[in-house]
């Protein structure tokens, strides 16, 4: 990782604070926004049933470019967390034949009893995989309540749980991953604190009008314009550091792909919020 981002050392980025405060991203109305086609969530949880100190729970909301799409939710630890292969739910969200809008499901995971309850039938989408709101999803590890997704996830656990509110807060999301395909421009909103606000972040690379028509990578914060990458196909790894709320937020972005192998095409962003004594200033 450090030799990769040699170049652009962990630092305050000086544009943040200073050269691109007053300027905006330039438009390109030829350019579609990409679509998402999956969400992939990772919970940590401490549960009194589970002998593990952490309990993680990954949960993965997805469609194809047929517009079938899934949830799927896997089990595990630090040692082991959880990906494709420990995945024990799946569940059919968009295809009218065969999916099951409402149910719930009963297994065990190493001696624990685990039980998913649902309910997607007035489920809202806002072309993404992910529901925005009229759902909910519960998972139960033993007697604990270990994840609580959706908006009607307060009414389903007091009437079907009979838990008293408000609920117990059960689990907190470690990471988000988004996945996108179509054009470089992809917008998305994120929190980078529990009690944060959450905030809108736009990512496009488009060509620099002014000199050399060379793509230039630009990444905006609420509208704010945070920093400009220019020569990308030299730039195509990078680091710079932003302000968000107080918090250091560290920028990491690798577009090698765009450039030299377009058979993959892909290109990865990463926004990290920092630990420890480092985090806030």
């Amino acid at each position: 990782m450090v030799t990769c981002f040699s170049e652009h050392a962990v630092r305050v980025s000086e544009m943040t604070c200073s050269s691109y405060a007053n300027q905006s991203i330039p438009q390109n109305l030829n350019l579609t926004p990409s679509v998402q086609n999956a969400v992939v969530c990772l919970y940590k949880t401490s549960l009194l049933s589970v002998q593990e100190q952490q309990f993680l729970i990954g949960v993965t909301w997805c469609r194809n470019q047929l517009g079938q799409g899934g949830l799927s939710i896997s089990f595990g630890d630090e040692d082991d967390p959880p990906s494709c292969s420990s995945t024990s739910f799946k569940l059919n969200t968009f295809s009218r034949l065969f999916r099951r809008k409402k149910g719930h499901k009963s297994f065990e995971i190493d001696s624990s009893k685990i039980q998913v309850l649902w309910d997607l039938s007035s489920a809202a989408y806002h072309s993404t995989p992910e529901p925005i709101d009229g759902y909910y999803v519960l998972v139960m590890v033993g007697s604990e309540l270990a994840l609580a997704l959706g908006d009607l996830a307060q009414e389903a656990a007091t009437k079907r749980l009979k838990m008293a509110p408000p609920l117990p807060r059960p689990a907190h999301l470690v990471s988000r991953r988004e996945h996108y395909s179509g054009s470089t421009l992809y917008s998305t909103k994120a929190q980078f604190c529990d009690s944060g606000m959450t905030h809108e972040i736009v990512i496009r690379c488009s060509e620099d009008q002014e000199k050399l028509k060379q793509p230039v990578l630009y990444v905006s914060i609420d509208k704010r314009p945070v920093i400009k990458i220019r020569r990308l196909q030299w730039n195509f790894r990078g680091n710079q550091t932003v302000f968000v709320e107080g918090l250091l937020v560290d920028l990491m972005w690798d577009v090698h792909d765009w450039f030299f192998n377009p058979g993959s095409g892909h290109a990865i962003f990463m926004f990290k919020t920092r630990s420890g004594r480092d985090s806030r200033l």
